[in-house]
C-alpha cells in the first residue's frame, strides 16, 4: 500500500497492478529538434546508464511544430479510456532516459499515476513491471498509464535485469518522453487503475511520510529484479 499527501494529511491507497497501454499517431520530431536533444543530453545533462531526468520543454516546444498533434493524439487515447481532459488539466514534462534501473516513484509522487508518451524510435527497450508481469516495447507513439508506486525499468528486449553496460556511451540507447502527472484522487484516475482508498484507519499509519508498505511494514524492491521486499 501507499501513504501519500493529500492537501496536508497523510491518506492510505492500494498499489494497482494495471498498467494501461497503446500506441498513437504520433509524429516524428523534426531533425533540428533531435539534434538539439543530443546536444542537450550531451552536454548538459550528461546522461549516466540508468538515468532519468528532465529535459527543457519550453525550448523544445518552440521548435516542435508537431507538439500539439502528439498531445493531441495521447489525450484522445487518454479519452477513450474515460479519461477525458485530464491530460490538460495536469503538469507535464520533457523527460530523458538511458534505460532506467528499477524504480518506483511512491515516496514522491504517490499522489499521482503517470502518463508517459515515447517520441523516439525503437531502440530494442522495454519498460518492465516486474511484479505485474507487464513488459512493453519502446517506439515511438507507445503511450502508457501506471501507478507512480509500481517498480519499474528500462532494460534490453531480452533481458530481465538492468545492467550499465547494456547502455555504453557509444550506443544509441536514450529514450525521449513526455509525462504527465495524473491525480490518483481524481475518480476517473482512481477507477481505471482500480484504486481504493482508505484502506487502513488514519490513526494506524506508521510515520507522518509518504512511503510505501508491505503487510504494514516499510517496504522497498531489489534494485536488481524489482521485486518488493520487507526493510525489516
Amino acid at each position: 500500500m501507499s501513504y501519500f499527501l493529500s492537501g496536508a494529511a497523510i491518506r492510505s491507497r492500494s498499489i494497482s497492478g494495471i498498467v494501461l497501454s497503446g500506441m498513437v499517431d504520433a509524429p516524428a520530431p523534426p531533425v533540428r529538434l533531435l539534434a538539439d536533444w543530443d546536444r542537450e543530453i550531451a552536454t548538459n545533462l550528461v546522461l549516466e546508464p540508468g538515468d532519468v531526468e528532465s529535459m527543457p520543454l519550453a525550448r523544445a516546444r518552440a521548435r516542435w511544430p508537431d507538439y500539439g498533434r502528439c498531445v493531441q493524439a495521447a489525450d484522445d487515447w487518454t479519452g477513450a479510456l474515460g479519461l477525458p481532459g485530464i491530460l490538460a488539466a495536469s503538469d507535464v514534462a520533457l523527460m530523458a532516459c538511458r534505460g532506467a534501473r528499477y524504480h518506483h516513484d511512491g515516496a514522491q509522487y504517490g499522489s499521482a499515476a503517470f502518463c508517459n508518451l515515447f517520441m523516439s524510435e525503437d531502440k530494442g527497450l522495454d519498460v518492465l513491471f516486474p511484479n505485474t508481469g507487464h513488459r512493453i516495447p519502446l517506439r515511438r507513439g507507445t503511450v502508457l498509464i501506471f501507478d507512480t508506486c509500481q517498480p519499474h525499468g528500462v532494460i534490453p528486449r531480452d533481458k530481465n535485469d538492468f545492467n550499465e553496460t547494456d547502455f555504453a556511451p557509444d550506443q544509441d540507447k536514450v529514450q525521449i518522453f513526455l509525462t504527465w502527472e495524473l491525480p490518483i484522487e481524481n475518480p476517473a484516475v482512481a477507477r481505471a487503475l482500480q484504486v481504493a482508498f482508505d484502506i487502513v484507519a488514519p490513526t494506524t499509519t506508521p510515520a507522518h511520510e509518504e512511503q510505501v508498505c508491505l503487510d504494514g511494514e516499510p517496504a522497498e524492491m531489489c534494485p536488481d529484479s524489482g521485486l518488493w521486499r520487507r526493510l525489516r
